[in-house]
């Protein structure tokens, strides 16, 4: 799920999350571990993964890893708007 944007499915990125819209179910993602320093992307955003909305768990364990999510907006727009992605929601 993601939290504080919205997914454009068409262009394939990050937009405005509508109002009154607080958690969006975000479409399949396929996950590739790579090392970072092989990694060179351009507009994106590493958005945290959290396994619930509380953003740790019982165990005060929360971020699982981070996910780079394409975006034409600035980086800082989706860090003050507290964009993330859930595993579970409550």
């Amino acid at each position: 799920y993601l939290e504080g944007a919205s997914w454009d499915t068409h262009k394939g990125c990050l937009t405005r999350q509508k109002p009154k819209v607080l958690i969006q179910e975000l479409p399949v993602m396929k996950v590739i571990p790579i090392e970072s320093h092989k990694l060179k992307l351009q507009n994106t955003y590493q958005c945290p993964v959290y396994v619930t909305s509380d953003r740790r768990n019982a165990m005060s364990v929360g971020l699982v890893f981070q996910a780079d999510l394409s975006t034409h907006e600035h980086i800082s727009k989706w860090v003050l708007q507290g964009v993330c992605l859930i595993l579970n929601t409550d």
